[in-house]
């Protein structure tokens, strides 16, 4: 088991931290929004870490303080929260696709900020962000309560009259404006609470992984968040948990397989470096064979009982 968790602990964790992220691209969909942000307030969640812990914090001798990380998470989500807010209400007056192309920009605007400012440390990022912990595999410690917690919040959130107004404005916009709900309001809540989560989850991952640069908020990590949700389940906040956490692992199991031999090298070098071209054709098959994803709500409801009347 030890060795277990030594060979496969960064796995277990990034999988979590997967998860996490699938989450935050579902709470806008709940709302129908087609949002492509996560990745730009996962990167801004990330360099606030980095900064603030490299920096401010850089007085502290030894592992780094957990209350320290807790307060960086807390300014990370504040800080999404609010241009989440700033960027939400003009963004989210867009719909389908505009939406969704309008958020890539948005993505590849912070990216560029980040690759031209001396603070993110430039096109290098920032190098030797302080540990919290000893091993990888005691980061669960920190993200699976975050997972438990958001895995919580989302489940109580579809049952009340604010999650009831994300599904209906997901359903039908008109017909629940006509209803006397406010799709504007409501769109902009979905966004941000999207955006809180995204930035709280880069926040942990910068020190998860020990360094941060703009390749973290990429128009290329767009594509694999939406794959998350897409393939896993847009129905439902299972299907982006299981999607987070089947899609994380995928690499590395197909680079497993290129590993074992057997394979012609041009089929194992596939494997190993063709992740986005595999994705972008399971996002196209699975929108085709499973339009609502592998989990759906129709797999937690008890199959109806036959009528034993016989129409005559």
């Amino acid at each position: 088991m030890a060795e277990f968790i030594a060979t496969y602990g960064s796995l277990i964790v990034s999988m979590v931290l997967g998860a996490l992220l699938g989450l935050s691209l579902y709470l806008p969909l709940m709302a129908g929004q087609l949002s492509m942000a996560s990745p730009g307030f996962y990167a801004l969640g990330g360099y606030i870490a980095a900064i603030l812990s490299t920096t401010v914090f850089s007085s502290t001798t030894g592992s780094f303080p957990i209350p320290l990380l807790l307060l960086e998470m807390l300014i990370a989500g504040v800080v999404s929260g609010l241009l989440g807010v700033v960027v939400g209400i003009p963004a989210l007056r867009l719909r389908g696709i505009y939406l969704a192309i309008a958020t890539i920009a948005f993505v590849e605007v912070l990216r560029v900020i980040s690759l031209n400012l001396d603070i993110t440390g430039g096109a290098v990022g920032i190098f030797a962000i302080p540990q919290p912990f000893q091993t990888p595999i005691e980061y669960l410690w920190i993200a699976l309560p975050l997972l438990l917690i958001s895995i919580v919040f989302v489940y109580r959130l579809e049952r009340i009259r604010a999650g009831r107004a994300f599904i209906a404005i997901r359903e039908d916009e008109l017909a629940a404006s006509a209803m006397g709900i406010n799709p504007t309001y409501y769109k902009v809540w979905a966004f941000t609470l999207g955006c809180i989560l995204a930035g709280v989850v880069g926040a942990i991952s910068a020190h998860f992984l020990n360094t941060w640069n703009a390749r973290q908020g990429t128009f290329d990590a767009s594509i694999i968040y939406l794959t998350f949700v897409l393939i896993g389940g847009s129905r439902t906040f299972l299907g982006s948990v299981v999607g987070g956490m089947v899609f994380t692992a995928l690499p590395e199991v197909l680079r497993a397989i290129a590993d074992t031999g057997g394979l012609p090298s041009w089929l194992a070098q596939f494997l190993r470096d063709g992740r986005l071209i595999i994705f972008g054709l399971l996002i196209v098959i699975g929108t085709i064979f499973f339009p609502q994803g592998l989990v759906t709500p129709d797999l937690f409801k008890k199959p109806k009982k036959r009528s034993k009347d016989v129409l005559k």
